[in-house]
C-alpha cells in the first residue's frame, strides 16, 4: 500500500496515535507485516489515516489517526494487530514507544 505524504483528515477534534521505534537489524517478516497493517488499519472503523517515515538508521514514527479512543481500543484488540505488536516487541523493535493524543487544532499549507 503506497502512502501519500500527508493524510487526508476532517477538521479535529481526532485522535493520533504515534509509535516511535528503533528497528533491530533484518527484516524477519517485518516488511510483509507492516504492509498487511496498513491494509487492515484502514478497513477498521473510526480509522481516518496515517503517516510513516524511517530513517536509514533504523528510527521510525508512524502516526495512525482516529475518530474515537473506542475506535483506537478496537484497533488494539484486533487479532491480528496482536501478533504484529507481540512480534514487535519480540523481534523487530529493539525500543518502542507509543503515545495517544487528542488533536484539538490542526493546520498546515504548501501545494
Amino acid at each position: 500500500m503506497s502512502l501519500p505524504c500527508l493524510a487526508a483528515l476532517p477538521e479535529p477534534p481526532f485522535y493520533a496515535v504515534i509509535f516511535s521505534s528503533q528497528r533491530a537489524a533484518g527484516d524477519a517478516g517485518y516488511a510483509a507485516m507492516a504492509e498487511r497493517m496498513l491494509q487492515l488499519a484502514a478497513r477498521q472503523p473510526g480509522f481516518l489515516g496515517v503517516e510513516s517515515a524511517r530513517g536509514a538508521d533504523g528510527f521510525g514514527i508512524t502516526v495512525s489517526y482516529w475518530e474515537s479512543e473506542a475506535a483506537i481500543a478496537a484497533w488494539r484488540e484486533d487479532a491480528e494487530h496482536r501478533i504484529a505488536r507481540e512480534t514487535g516487541q519480540r523481534q523487530w523493535y529493539r525500543q518502542f514507544a507509543v503515545r495517544v493524543a487528542r488533536v484539538e487544532r490542526a493546520y498546515g499549507g504548501g501545494q
